[in-house]
């Protein structure tokens, strides 16, 4: 045991960038389960979706053999995706990778250390459940949960089984983005008082799988498992496949945009959730059938509980029409702004002396200058092996050797889902959603969201 004490040791304190020296408390026992530093990670992969095959396979193909790593598994329950997904990883990886019909034969052949999740949006919470009760380090890609009784579910387990598991908020692992943690968290930037972020896109194929619907045939896949936890419904390859489109398999806007945008406003202030929220919109473009609307504007109301004479407000727009696919975030104080589409913190907009003269104040503008720039935000439907994903994956990869916490740990997912979930509630109730913070309860209208 102390020999392998001390090759542990020796072998982390060599290794690159991220491997970090396990912390004193940890017992002889905890070096037991860690993954030696020349051993190979056997992964696994739940969901051979689009989104695993264009950004997840080019990020883990940037890192897999400086670090050590093998895809060894696949498991998905439609056969079509299952049998692709074995094929391009064995291409890849250059070795037969099995093919599992469900989570249950993956785990139980004792065959994976980690996995990619990239399912269904109302799925991931629950398969990450899934992964670290099978002892499992996991990616988990957003929206972490989508109702709160996942949410509390995933966190707990996470928590308790001191698994690696990183969420797919990509920002976390963006040069710019930790430059302007670094700036507000310095006290520079001064209070925060409003953060207005927007994600217009006009893709009118974006979510929609029709060359695809044709494919899908029931005895193909296992449709109870699809629907998990959610209320019954008869087969339809519409939402088995465009399940982004379709509450309450996703929450669409919210989940898939927002979730990335209000996850910067929790990190750089320390907030965990927004004290109110109030939405509106609708389907105002697309007419196929949809149930998530296709534009939205939500307002936030953040600040600390015990003290609601201070906060700021926060708003997300969203449309699927009439968009240019640059997101953006403006944060602003009183004595100007820091503007995440430019990378840039600037004096616009703030209180000059000459106004603060009048009030017998003294004006605090802030300099012009640019934040690190080296990583642009893709928003496009296929993202390619972008350079946030592709840092965001190598940092989990070297926290599973080096059971560090990664930059999106399960936190960031749980407090992330708290604000998609009060969104949703406010759009299907049309009330003013608001937290409770003892039973961690969304509630609208004096009653507990759920769909």
């Amino acid at each position: 045991m102390e020999k392998s004490r001390r090759t542990f040791i020796r072998q982390a304190s060599l290794a690159g960038a991220g491997i970090m020296l396990a912390p004193k408390s940890w017992s002889a026992q905890s070096y037991k389960r860690i993954i030696g530093a020349n051993d190979r990670v056997r992964v696994g992969v739940v969901g051979f979706s689009d989104r695993h095959k264009s950004s997840h396979v080019p990020s883990f193909m940037n890192h897999y053999k400086e670090l050590n790593f093998d895809v060894v598994a696949v498991s998905d329950i439609w056969n079509k995706r299952r049998e692709e997904g074995s094929a391009l990883w064995k291409e890849k990886m250059q070795h037969d990778v099995k093919a599992y019909r469900n989570n249950e034969e993956l785990y139980d052949s004792k065959s994976v250390d980690a996995v990619f999740i990239s399912t269904a949006d109302f799925q991931h919470a629950r398969h990450a459940i899934e992964a670290v009760k099978a002892g499992c380090d996991a990616y988990v890609e957003k929206p972490f949960a989508e109702t709160m009784e996942d949410n509390r579910a995933a966190l707990k387990a996470v928590k308790e089984s001191g698994k690696i598991v990183q969420i797919g908020s990509q920002r976390r692992s963006g040069a710019n983005y930790h430059a302007a943690n670094e700036f507000i968290s310095s006290g520079k930037f001064g209070p925060i008082t409003m953060v207005e972020l927007t994600w217009n896109v006009n893709q009118p194929g974006r979510w929609r799988r029709p060359e695809l619907l044709g494919q899908l045939k029931e005895q193909d896949t296992d449709w109870k498992r699809f629907i998990m936890n959610r209320p019954y419904e008869d087969f339809d390859p519409r939402k088995y496949l465009e399940y982004r489109l379709f509450w309450p398999y996703s929450s669409g806007l919210p989940g898939q945009w927002m979730s990335h945008q209000i996850d910067t406003v929790h990190w750089f202030t320390g907030l965990k959730h927004p004290r109110s929220v109030v939405a509106n919109g609708g389907i105002y473009m697309w007419k196929d059938g949809r149930r998530n609307w296709d534009t939205i504007l939500a307002a936030f109301d953040y600040g600390p509980l015990n003290d609601p004479s201070t906060g700021f407000q926060v708003t997300f727009g969203s449309r699927m029409h009439n968009g240019d696919e640059h997101p953006a975030e403006i944060y602003y104080s009183n004595g100007g702004e820091l503007n995440l589409i430019t990378n840039t913190v600037s004096p616009k907009g703030g209180l000059t002396q000459k106004m603060a003269d009048a009030m017998h104040m003294k004006a605090n503008l802030l300099p012009e200058i640019s934040l690190a720039n080296t990583e642009k935000v893709v928003a496009s439907a296929n993202t390619g092996g972008d350079i946030l994903t592709s840092n965001h994956v190598r940092n989990w990869m070297e926290c599973v050797r080096s059971r560090k916490q990664p930059n999106a740990p399960v936190e960031a997912g749980y407090s992330h889902s708290i604000a998609n979930i009060m969104t949703n509630a406010a759009v299907h109730t049309g009330y003013k959603a608001t937290f409770d913070e003892a039973t961690q309860e969304v509630m609208a209208n004096g009653k507990v969201f759920k769909y």
